[in-house]
């Protein structure tokens, strides 16, 4: 359950042309190859045209390449160095959890300033454990948002294979209950999901290869190959690998030797090592130009990173691996000996790396052939953002042409109104408000959507006047009276009512008019005017004994479920007629098509003449699951109070119109 605060409304604005709105969501916490990544398929979204926000919740570090971006940074978390169970924050403690709810808040603000078409969370839910709760956050106001997005997940070639029970399990039930896709970062002819990851079978349908995203792009060409380049990643991780190879550049000192160290690493570990480099060596900071500086020597030595490992494919240097393997890391192994299997590099073990053998194996590396090849797709960053356009337009298309026929009868019933000239009015009113809520925000904010009127019938004795203050910027919004208690007085197996006819008529009119005094005096003077003395009785049962003694109390209308009854002086009454809730079973949503079918009847009556009172529409927001908001999102963009095919046939009447008490409401 989102926190109170992340409320929606959460509306996409108006598009701007076809300019979509992409939020990518990553957190590295080790290096920077994930932030990396997510990068080249943002400005691959650019390219095309769109607004990306790049949410980026591991420690600050500097990005080669940010164009068109818009680069947010939260709170910071890193990985205890190789310890990837505790959390460290921007200072270097342990991440406490107001700090992690800190982060949760920003990130979540993020999103809600400019809520997206599409949002894609990096690794997660393959990974990022220690973040689930931010990350199943994130997803579940993602699922709040009017219409949703297209919800993605993406990965690299290989991931973390799980070793703890039901993990697998958790993993597919959030891809099932949150995603749309997969977008796996890997050419399947190289690296196939199921290398690293158990039972793909399961959820092969959310699966999409988009070949490896190419951080540098374009080919690097072909150069006279000289010297030795030795790359690490940018944790310090990768110092093993820059100290062994200072020490083995002094066995090879017939070769040039270049060692690139990366961003991340602290500026008195670069010193340190520059300090020990031979005269045949350079110490230099992670380069721009590492994939040219690849493409022209001779052999390249390094880890074997996702975006490492893709430059040697492009630039096809000879290449000694060194895979990380620190703290069970399984992932760089796999992606090195399947280089290996495709005839590129060799591997030394991370546990067998001193600079005796370093240098042995360069010697010997540098004295074999150049290696093939591999036929490999590296365009993944634009085959991932078209692949995510195109599930998009797909997503809407299915949705438009599932609804088209579901929605027929409705729109059928509709056009026969307007051919015999009819006026249609609809009222829309949602019982058991009684404060602010994250369901009353998203009532609210489904009817700022259609600008519909809504009157919210308020249980008078949990009413808090705080709700009054919330819609009183709201001109169309208007408080009735539900009951006094919401107390339910039937005895047995009869329905449940608060004002049914088992009780006494003395005790039905003293709750009745405690519930509109206590709503009168509730309300802040200068908010008077959002009442409507309308009696709205808990399940909209009453008994008849009560009907005629409301107007004395200071009720002006009644509305409750069904037909009208007959009238009774000084009450109008005007009733709900379609309610999506289905009661009787789990509280779920009726079968649309039951509902549908309810609304035509409501419609071919008024049609025909054998009523004119308002159809009604009746929600309870604080039950609404996802299906019943779905439902009543679909059912309100069917009856705008704009519509030209149908001009003059559908209008939402002002509640205090329909009540008319107060003529300035």
């Amino acid at each position: 359950m989102l926190p109170e605060r992340y409320a929606p409304p959460y509306i996409r604005c108006c598009k701007r042309g076809s300019i979509m709105r992409i939020f990518i969501a990553v957190a590295h916490l080790l290096g920077a190859g994930h932030l990396t990544r997510a990068a080249a398929l943002g400005r691959a979204f650019v390219k095309l045209g769109h607004d990306v926000t790049l949410a980026t919740g591991g420690a600050p570090t500097s990005l080669a390449n940010t164009d068109g971006l818009t680069i947010r940074q939260i709170p910071p978390v890193k990985a205890d160095g190789l310890n990837f169970k505790t959390l460290l924050d921007g200072t270097e403690r342990v991440a406490t959890v107001e700090y992690l709810a800190l982060r949760e808040e920003k990130l979540l603000d993020l999103y809600r300033a400019a809520p997206p078409d599409i949002l894609i969370t990096e690794l997660f839910p393959f990974g990022r454990r220690l973040l689930m709760h931010e990350f199943r956050n994130l997803l579940e106001l993602a699922r709040t948002t009017l219409p949703r997005p297209l919800v993605l997940a993406s990965i690299r070639d290989i991931l973390a294979t799980p070793t703890v029970e039901g993990r697998v399990d958790e993993t597919h039930a959030l891809l099932r209950s949150h995603y749309d896709g997969v977008l796996v970062h890997s050419d399947p002819t190289f690296i196939a999901l199921d290398t690293s990851w158990p039972r793909v079978s399961e959820i092969a349908d959310l699966i999409h290869y988009t070949g490896f995203i190419d951080e540098n792009g374009a080919s690097a060409g072909s150069w006279p190959r000289e010297g030795i380049v030795v790359s690490g990643g940018s944790s310090l991780a990768s110092l093993p690998l820059y100290r062994a190879a200072l020490y083995a550049a002094r066995q090879i000192p017939h070769r040039r030797w270049t060692i690139l160290i990366g961003r991340n690493i602290p500026d008195g570990d670069f010193t340190s090592l520059q300090n020990g480099c031979p005269d045949n060596a350079f110490v230099e900071r992670a380069r721009p130009d590492f994939r040219a500086m690849l493409a022209r020597a001779e052999l390249s030595i390094s880890q074997a990173g996702y975006n490492t490992v893709i430059d040697l494919l492009n630039a096809a240097p000879r290449a000694l691996l060194v895979p990380f393997e620190a703290g069970g890391e399984t992932e760089q192994m796999l992606r090195a000996k399947t280089l290996v299997a495709h005839g590129f590099g060799q591997i030394l073990r991370e546990g067998e790396l001193s600079p005796d053998v370093l240098a042995a194996l360069a010697e010997e590396a540098l004295n074999k052939p150049l290696p093939p090849c591999p036929d490999v797709n590296l365009n993944g960053a634009a085959q991932s953002a078209s692949l995510a356009l195109t599930l998009f337009k797909e997503k809407r298309a299915v949705s438009q042409r599932l609804l088209s026929a579901l929605w027929r009868p409705l729109d059928d019933a509709l056009a026969r109104a307007a051919g015999l000239g009819k006026t249609l009015s609809f009222w829309w009113r949602d019982d058991d408000a009684a404060t602010v809520t994250e369901a009353l925000e998203r009532l609210l904010a489904l009817r700022d959507r259609f600008a519909l009127p809504l009157a919210l019938a308020a249980i008078p004795e949990r009413f808090d006047p705080s709700l009054a203050d919330r819609i009183s910027e709201i001109l169309s919004v208007r408080l009735m009276v539900h009951g006094w208690r919401h107390k339910n007085h039937a005895a047995g197996d009869v329905k449940k009512a608060e004002f049914g006819a088992d009780r006494a008529l003395g005790h039905l009119t003293v709750d009745a008019l405690n519930g509109l005094k206590r709503m009168q005096e509730t309300i802040n003077a200068r908010h008077s005017s959002l009442l409507i003395p309308v009696f709205v009785p808990p399940w909209n049962r009453i008994a008849g004994k009560l009907v005629p003694q409301l107007p004395h109390l200071g009720f002006t209308g009644l509305s409750t479920f069904g037909d009208r009854p007959p009238p009774v002086p000084g009450l109008r009454q005007i009733n709900c007629h379609i309610d999506p809730v289905d009661w009787r079973k789990e509280r779920s949503l009726v079968p649309q098509e039951a509902i549908i079918a309810t609304l035509v009847r409501a419609i071919t009556e008024r049609s025909d003449g054998a009523t004119d009172e308002p159809i009604g529409i009746l929600t309870h927001h604080l039950v609404h699951d996802e299906a019943i908001w779905e439902f009543c999102e679909a059912l309100l963009e069917r009856l705008p109070v704009e519509q030209p095919e149908r001009s003059g046939v559908i209008q939402w009447p002002r509640i205090g119109d329909l009540w008319p008490v107060d003529r300035r409401n």
